[in-house]
């Protein structure tokens, strides 16, 4: 393979089939020009939610309800797996109606479905007898239970292609049948061992199957994962994900879509900053394999191809210093420890580490002085509690405390831009907003804001009126992009 690229299509743009077919996959193309191409496709919007959790509000699916279920108790999983197979056969009616692709679609997804209600309820079975244990299979569960909705997906895409006469392949990498134990890039590679990139067009799933696990690793990042390593392993010139919106100076529900602007190009280290706020442009782990082998990552507008969308490679530092993106996140929880006593003694520091990593709590940022060393963190109640109960009992002489707060960041490859800082903190207070915590390394990439939960919103929109719209630093507004 050579010369071609490696596009994914995320659960809202293939929720709108329609779209995707005029606007990526076929549109004006004809013959050879259909070709080159490698698709890989999330699961339909919402489906993944059903399948584990609910991303953001945590609401449980079909396998937080089993993983907390006893054997006596399996009806609630039960009837949500029933809810589910109900949506994906919806799903089905509403792309196919009655035509011929239609049995062929359902088959296919209830027979996974079939499969994985078997081996659950086998599975559940089992471990209720004492010399079983249901935590050791949990993992396994899960990620069989992802896969039904990458590989229901691409399945129906290849057969809509098919249809209006594409040559389409469908590429399963979710292992569904097969019992080898690959790691992720032998199972790509098994998988594209053959495919002419130039007479087909490989319709691959989102979730790919790997001896020691995936989602452990990537949690729900996976399907860009594997996006990542398909475009590495098989050399493609380009990676291009397509999203329902472009990469944008701030959220525009926020600042208005007409203050908006379209970050044009940008580099990993930005995409980086995003992740960490959760606003992931990419997962940065499949960031780091495009980095690594000079490949560049293309964010397209899925309902507006004409346009070039933004383009991210690792040496891009823009020629003007500027501000480009104003994001940041909620939910966040400031973890406090004072202690008098730190003053010169080792210890603190990789004890508080230690306990964040065995409660599997990811780390926004940090700060210290002589005496308080500070976490914001990326954590569930649970986790906020667990932490605490063993920090007051390795440091019993400490002071802990805990709020939850918000953090917004002034992002751009380059921010050596003389009085920034200042101005940005006038902003907040010109917009009511107290700062609560700074922090600004000196790579100039990025500066964070802490501050309240209820002040976010203005935080955002001062920020970006004064650093972007005001000062005039990005490229062309959003909606001149055509």
């Amino acid at each position: 393979m050579s010369g071609h690229t490696v596009e994914k299509i995320g659960g809202t743009s293939i929720s709108n089939t329609d779209a995707v077919m005029d606007n990526i996959l076929i549109g004006d193309r004809q013959g050879a020009d259909l070709y080159g191409r490698i698709f890989v496709v999330s699961a339909y919007a919402g489906i993944t939610n059903q399948l584990l959790e609910h991303k953001k509000t945590g609401t449980p699916g079909v396998y937080a309800l089993f993983a907390s279920a006893s054997a006596m108790e399996a009806s609630a999983w039960l009837d949500a797996m029933t809810d589910l197979q109900a949506e994906m056969l919806h799903i089905n009616a509403d792309r196919f109606g009655d035509g011929a692709d239609r049995k062929p679609a359902d088959d296919f997804i209830l027979a996974r479905i079939e499969e994985a209600r078997s081996a659950l309820s086998d599975l559940q079975r089992l471990c209720a007898h004492g010399h079983f244990r249901l935590d050791t299979q949990l993992g396994a569960a899960r990620e069989m239970l992802a896969s039904l909705g990458e590989a229901h997906s691409a399945y129906n895409l290849t057969l809509e292609l098919r249809r209006r006469g594409v040559n389409a392949r469908f590429v399963d990498l979710t292992a569904w049948h097969d019992k080898r134990a690959l790691t992720l890039d032998e199972r790509i590679q098994d998988a594209f061992e053959g495919v002419d990139v130039a007479a087909e067009l490989p319709i691959a799933t989102g979730f790919g199957q790997r001896r020691d696990g995936l989602m452990k690793e990537f949690g729900r990042g996976y399907s860009e994962v594997v996006f990542s390593r398909i475009a590495v392993l098989t050399g493609a010139r380009e990676a291009i994900i397509h999203k329902e919106f472009h990469l944008s100076s701030a959220d525009p529900n926020l600042v208005g879509a007409e203050a908006v602007r379209k970050i044009g190009r940008t580099n990993y280290d930005v995409a980086d900053q995003l992740a960490n706020l959760g606003m992931e442009a990419i997962h940065p782990r499949a960031a780091r394999g495009l980095r690594h082998a000079g490949i560049p990552l293309i964010i397209k507008n899925t309902f507006e191809p004409q346009d070039q969308g933004t383009s991210i490679c690792g040496a891009f530092i823009s020629e003007t210093p500027r501000v480009e993106i104003i994001a940041g996140m909620k939910g966040v929880t400031t973890l406090e420890l004072l202690e008098q006593d730190m003053v010169g003694v080792k210890g603190y520091d990789a004890g508080i580490l230690e306990v964040l990593s065995r409660h599997d709590v990811r780390i926004v940022s940090k700060a210290s002085n002589a005496n308080t060393i500070t976490h914001h963190l990326d954590a569930n109640p649970k986790q906020v509690k667990r932490v605490i109960s063993d920090l007051e009992e390795m440091f019993p002489n400490a002071a802990i405390s805990t709020r939850k707060v918000a953090i917004v960041a002034v992002i751009g490859s380059d921010l050596n831009v003389p009085g920034l800082t200042s101005r940005a903190t006038l902003a907040l207070g010109e917009g009511g907003v107290e700062v609560l915590g700074l922090q600004q390394l000196s790579r100039r990439v990025d500066i964070q804001f802490v501050v309240s939960e209820d002040s976010y919103a203005a935080a955002v929109i001062a920020l970006h009126r004064r650093l972007v719209e005001e000062d005039g630093a990005l490229a062309r507004p959003l909606r001149s992009a055509a």
